[in-house]
């Protein structure tokens, strides 16, 4: 447990100062009775160093902390994920029985927790949703699991593919960058159990992030392509603009700027008109003119086009302030642009705005991009 402690501390940059800060911070805000600041100290440096077990207390408060799951932040000594055991036929029968009689209903509920999660993922962030996220997908897991028929396995694993995506797209965000690949792959496999080919197109692509992530960025271009050739026709208006836009930001991080210009222009022929940006078929999906104009001008950002600056500031006037994720890189794509003008002041500005948003959502993704474009750029902290 030392190891994935000490880690995840550091990924954030955070002292053993800082974390027992932050967890007296957070025990104030949730009423938690814990630890005076000197034993908490002691705690700190003793669960790192392996001489003191985390309790339950405090693994569920380093969990929201630092975005883990039980299993990442205890590593073999995690007893809350454990495989299922069945002890004989009784349980067996009983867990079929119990999945056979789900009714749509309770499918329906199950997607309504997903969209609730999404919600509070889109203005809170994703490392307070771990333990909820968690538990979500491994409700989904049983019921799949223990489902018989085709009848009853499709709306499950259509649900779970759903859940399994927003959880890797919220491991990214993190930095758990093993977990979100798994999810994705789960996400991969319930769509395909469930015939969605929509839903497996946005996994696949969405997984393409983690690649680029990781260096791959190449890869990364030919998995989105890949993703939209698999889906074709099947997909939706929206979702077939929202694959050109993934596949041009990607194609932006590979500096292929030709093609990625044909993307952007591929999007916005292929986006419905209006200001609805929601696919009733594809509810993981926001986008409308006004996503598309931001996601747009980041994309441009990254290719140092002074025309980003007119979508992005556009983008910025009419946020919608429950995005609060997507705002903090708004600003770092505003930071990049002016960065591109040699306008440092402007620049140090949204930035700051930026580190302020990622550190409240606790989006490490966000937080590494700031620090990416500090060094890149040079700009005093």
């Amino acid at each position: 447990m030392s190891a994935q402690l000490r880690q995840a501390r550091k990924e954030r940059g955070w002292s053993q100062e800082r974390l027992v800060h932050e967890m007296e911070r957070h025990a104030r805000q949730h009423l938690l009775d814990i630890a005076s600041t000197a034993s908490l100290r002691v705690y700190v440096s003793e669960w790192e160093n392996g001489r003191r077990p985390i309790g339950p207390l405090y693994a569920s408060l380093l969990r929201t902390l630092l975005g883990l799951t039980n299993r990442e932040l205890l590593g073999g000594h995690a007893t809350g994920d454990q495989a299922l055991t069945v002890a004989g036929y009784d349980e067996l029968v009983s867990r079929i029985e119990a999945a056979h009689s789900l009714s749509l209903g309770m499918v329906k509920t199950f997607m309504a927790q997903t969209e609730l999660l999404r919600t509070v993922d889109r203005q809170m962030g994703a490392a307070a949703l771990v333990d909820q996220m968690q538990a979500h997908l491994t409700a989904l897991e049983e019921s799949l699991t223990f489902a018989v028929l085709p009848t009853t396995r499709g709306p499950i694993a259509l649900a779970l593919a759903g859940a399994a995506t927003l959880a890797a797209w919220q491991a990214l965000d993190v930095g758990a960058t093993e977990r979100a690949w798994r999810h994705y792959e789960l996400g991969k496999r319930a769509a395909a159990e469930a015939k969605e080919p929509m839903y497996l197109a946005h996994a696949m692509a969405e997984q393409a992030y983690v690649l680029s992530a990781a260096g791959k960025t190449e890869l990364a271009v030919q998995l989105v392509q890949e993703a939209h050739r698999s889906v074709g026709t099947k997909a939706s208006a929206r979702l077939a603009a929202w694959l050109y836009a993934a596949e041009a930001e990607l194609l932006a991080q590979a500096r292929q700027a030709d093609a990625c210009r044909r993307s952007l222009d591929l999007a916005a022929a292929s986006l419905p008109a209006g200001t609805s940006d929601r696919d009733p078929d594809m509810l993981s999906i926001f986008l409308n003119d006004s996503h598309l104009a931001r996601w747009r001008g980041n994309i441009l950002a990254r290719l140092g086009d002074d025309a980003a600056m007119s979508d992005l500031y556009g983008a910025l006037a009419t946020m919608d302030a429950t995005f609060t994720r997507a705002t903090a890189g708004l600003h770092c794509d505003l930071a990049q642009a002016h960065l591109a003008r040699e306008e440092q002041d402007e620049a140090v500005n949204h930035l700051r705005q930026a580190r302020l948003l990622a550190n409240r959502t606790g989006s490490a993704r966000q937080r590494a991009r700031v620090n990416q474009l500090i060094e890149e750029f040079g700009v005093s902290r």
